[in-house]
């Protein structure tokens, strides 16, 4: 079932603190599960001589914290179980025993898991070793599928050997046949290990990205080794999830690889948006759990031998500012060939040789063109006169 979930304008202005603080309390990968035995999913084999010494074998039930049940096997011989004792998970790299042959053995002991009983039916691994040119008496029980697989864990994390003459406590002699024939194929050239521990992940990364409103924040990378159940976005108003093009994200379509981005609108006032995952995944066989405090008092360290599904959780959150308000450009106004008129600091006397006229409102059909008609009329009579003066002047050379 998906849901998708909307905040409103005001619960949109958490912090990112907040959402950095509430969202590092999910549990992202398998280090954070915890578990604790269940007895009524036991399930005894026969007991072995081993080592030198008589050890019951049994397929332990461990129920983690999300009610799954897992089942598990023994990896430290000599340590007792306490079944008062939870335990937690860590990595094969912090098996608590420095000198336990578990750490040079683990791949080789992994690959028991993975090719014995329960991993594999008992008809799939009497099929397995059919090819080998094995064959069982009667068929393969699960209680001896458990005696053998015990036996073979406990040669690669603890040294001990399976007594191949004597094997078993008990007096079955088809029993003590294909308990041997199991555990010789376990520990023989076919077992060729299988790599690291794996774990079942959901996660989001990175856990925070930042920006400003108008933005799209990420992108957000999913990566799982399962399913995507459930995703639960609290998102303020008009705020949504997209793909890289701005393309609204439907909650199926959340899945490993998928990368998406939180698209905030320009208008939207400063906030945040949390988007939370859920998903199962598969509890993987090989999966190694320590008892708590196991530094102060050891108690028996256990191991994955079937594959579950887990419960998974993760989240990630955007935080942004409001956007930068958009400035306005306006268009300044068209250029004239009028001149600008002189500054309060620049003061022009008129000219001191001409009068201003003020045309005349009777002027008739002159133009008003601000000149005095007087003007060429003294011009005028300033040349008759001096037409005159020089015809009296060449009359007086003559009578001379």
């Amino acid at each position: 079932m998906h849901k998708r979930s909307a905040f409103t304008r005001a619960g949109a202005a958490l912090t990112g603190a907040s959402a950095a603080v509430l969202l590092s309390a999910l549990p992202a990968s398998a280090e954070d599960v915890t578990a604790r035995l269940h007895e009524p999913a036991h399930t005894s084999g026969y007991a072995v001589n081993i080592g030198g010494g008589t050890v019951g074998t049994t397929l332990f039930g461990l129920k983690i914290d999300d009610d799954s049940l897992l089942k598990v096997y023994c990896v430290e011989i000599d340590v007792k179980i306490d079944p008062s004792r939870s335990l937690s998970e860590k990595p094969w790299d912090e098996f608590p025993n420095e000198q336990s042959p578990f750490h040079e053995n683990r791949d080789k002991l992994n690959w028991v898991l993975q090719h014995s009983y329960p991993a594999l039916e008992t008809d799939d691994i009497e099929e397995a070793l059919a090819e080998s040119g094995v064959e069982f008496d009667n068929g393969l029980s699960k209680r001896e599928a458990i005696t053998a697989t015990q036996a073979a864990v406990w040669h690669y994390s603890d040294g001990k050997d399976l007594d191949l003459e004597n094997p078993l406590k008990s007096n079955d002699e088809g029993a003590e046949h294909d308990v041997v024939a199991l555990y010789e194929y376990l520990t023989g050239e076919a077992n060729v290990g299988i790599g690291d521990q794996p774990t079942p992940t959901l996660d989001i990364t990175p856990d925070v990205s930042t920006g400003a409103a108008g933005e799209r924040l990420g992108p957000f990378t999913v990566s799982t080794t399962g399913q995507i159940t459930e995703v639960n976005s609290e998102l303020p108003e008009g705020v949504t999830l997209t793909d890289a093009e701005g393309k609204e994200l439907a909650d199926d379509a959340i899945a490993d690889g998928t990368e998406f981005f939180v698209d905030v609108p320009a208008d939207a006032p400063e906030g945040a948006a949390n988007i939370e995952l859920e998903g199962t995944a598969q509890v993987a066989t090989g999966r190694l759990f320590v008892a708590e405090n196991y530094d102060k008092k050891p108690a028996q360290s256990l191991i994955v031998a079937q594959a579950e599904e887990s419960k998974l959780k993760t989240g990630a959150s955007a935080n942004w500012v409001a956007g930068v308000p958009e400035t306005t450009t306006t268009t300044p106004p068209a250029e004239t060939t009028t001149e600008a008129p002189p500054t309060s600091s620049e003061v022009v006397a008129p000219p001191a040789t001409e009068t201003s006229v003020s045309p005349q409102a009777d002027s008739g059909d002159l133009a008003e063109t601000g000149v005095s008609i007087t003007t060429p009329i003294i011009i005028g009579a300033v040349l008759i006169g001096a037409g005159v003066g020089a015809l009296l002047l060449q009359r007086r050379r003559k009578n001379a």
